[in-house]
C-alpha cells in the first residue's frame, strides 16, 4: 500500500467515526422516542424477539434493560409552603358581607364591570366557605 491509500483509509475511518458520533448525539432520549423508533432500536439488540408485537412500554423496558439504564421513579416534589392564609368560616362570611356592601355601592354607581368582578369574588368566597366547613 502506498501512503496515499493509507491516508485515504484513515480519512474514511475518521469520517465513519464522526458520522456515528453525530448520530449518537442526534438520537433522542429513549423516553421521547416513538414506538417505530424504539422497534428499530430493539431489532438491533441480539436475543430480542417479537419486537413488532410489543407496545411502547414493553419496548422501552427492553431497550433500557439492554442498555443498562435503570428506570427510576421520578422523585416527588416537596410542596413549598405557600403564603396562603387559612380562613375560618366566620372570617369568610364576614368578607362576603363586605363584598356584598361593595357590590351594592357599585350597583348604585352603575359600574357594571365592578359589579361583575365582585359577583365572582363573592361566588368564590361562598365556595371556599363550603369547602372550609366540610374540612
Amino acid at each position: 500500500m502506498t501512503e496515499e491509500d493509507k491516508k485515504g483509509e484513515a480519512k474514511e475511518e475518521a469520517a465513519a467515526k464522526t458520522e456515528k458520533e453525530a448520530k449518537a448525539e442526534e438520537e433522542k432520549p429513549i423516553d421521547k422516542m416513538t414506538a417505530k423508533e424504539l422497534r428499530d432500536v430493539a431489532k438491533e439488540i441480539p436475543g430480542v424477539t417479537g419486537v413488532h408485537a410489543m407496545k411502547k412500554e414493553e419496548l422501552l423496558a427492553v431497550v433500557k434493560e439492554a442498555r443498562g439504564i435503570k428506570d427510576e421513579a421520578p422523585q416527588k416534589k416537596k410542596k413549598a409552603e405557600t403564603g396562603k392564609k387559612v380562613y375560618t368560616v366566620s372570617d369568610l362570611k364576614k368578607k362576603v358581607l363586605e363584598l356584598k356592601e361593595e357590590k351594592a355601592k357599585a350597583r348604585g354607581e352603575r359600574d357594571k364591570a365592578k359589579v361583575e368582578i365582585l359577583r365572582r369574588r363573592i361566588n368564590r368566597m361562598k365556595k371556599l366557605t363550603r369547602k372550609t366547613a366540610q374540612a
